[in-house]
């Protein structure tokens, strides 16, 4: 499976994907937006949420950059056998893109 997915290709294809927002506890508070029906896990603790993701849907996070925690979240998604992608650019990308985010 692919371990990206770019901000474009998901405004078209974002339907019946499960959003999960992975910013670290310091970047996620520090914000007041989101991209619509994300759910937010800490991860740090991604081994105490990592068994109660959906298992045959699509899953696509994101970071604020699309960085280091966004391929280390994916690196141990994909290794439990889920369809977990991040979005190229993180949140920052997403919107940049002129993805919609919400008020958390």
């Amino acid at each position: 499976m692919e371990r990206t997915i770019k901000p474009e290709t998901l405004k078209f294809e974002i339907a019946g994907k499960y959003i999960l927002d992975v910013r670290r506890i310091a970047d996620h508070a520090a914000s007041s937006e989101q991209i619509a029906g994300a759910n937010w896990h800490d991860p740090e603790k991604l081994a105490d949420w990592a068994d109660s993701l959906p298992q045959n849907q699509d899953i696509v996070l994101y970071c604020v950059r699309g960085g280091g925690v966004s391929n280390s979240v994916v690196d141990a998604l994909q290794a439990k056998g889920l369809q977990a992608r991040f979005i190229e650019g993180g949140i920052e990308g997403w919107k940049a893109a002129g993805g919609a985010v919400v008020t958390k």
